[in-house]
């Protein structure tokens, strides 16, 4: 990661939490738009490592793959905690991105894809969390891709299954997809989606 910008000073930083994630609180200034430093703010920063998220597509087919399991976050969430998403897990550190992505493809689905296109890296909520997001578009044979996978250490319950792509936009313009990862690769395939066709098929 890079190096705190020069225009932001850091006067104390404390472990409030440090588990499975890591809670900071941070006292600090930064330079305004007008060219003076701010006041001293106080901010608590949620530190929960970096991930990569693909989205597996059959060109040939022209159908993704969607994961289904249980969200903490989404406890309280109008449509509940069981979501509709794409293969996603956390940067051990000194991993790459792809290799992450190759590992969690076969972890979570069973099948590894044969191209990975990036399609971008973003910070998923920065008001509160350092957590990035790096974002692929895997290429795969969708054919018997299904059932229910995961780790039994990690106590991953996932169920997967194929949709076509008009399903799948079917399901994100009725709010069933709705975490950001595969809404973001939704509207991106929207976009690509002949070009990778000729491209990959």
């Amino acid at each position: 990661m890079a190096e705190p910008s020069p225009d932001v000073e850091i006067l104390e930083k404390t472990v409030c939490y440090e588990g499975f994630f890591k809670l900071e609180k941070y006292r600090l200034r930064h330079r305004r738009f007008a060219g003076d430093m701010s006041p001293v703010l106080t901010r608590e920063l949620f530190e929960r490592g970096h991930a990569v998220a693909v989205m597996l597509y059959d060109p040939v087919r022209d159908r993704i793959v969607l994961l289904e399991q249980f969200r903490i976050g989404a406890l309280q969430f109008a449509g509940g905690p069981w979501l509709l998403e794409i293969v996603a897990g956390i940067v051990e550190p000194g991993e790459r991105a792809e290799e992450v992505a190759l590992r969690e493809c076969r972890e979570e689905t069973g099948v590894e894809p044969t191209a990975l296109e990036p399609i971008c890296t973003y910070l998923v909520s920065p008001g509160g969390t350092s957590e990035s997001i790096s974002l692929f578009c895997g290429r795969v044979d969708s054919t018997g891709v299904g059932g229910l996978h995961g780790l039994a250490d990690e106590s991953e319950d996932i169920r997967v299954c194929t949709v076509s792509f008009d399903e799948a936009w079917d399901l994100f313009r009725q709010g069933r997809i709705n975490s950001a990862a595969p809404v973001i690769a939704l509207q991106w395939l929207a976009m690509n989606r002949t070009a990778l066709r000729e491209r990959w098929a």
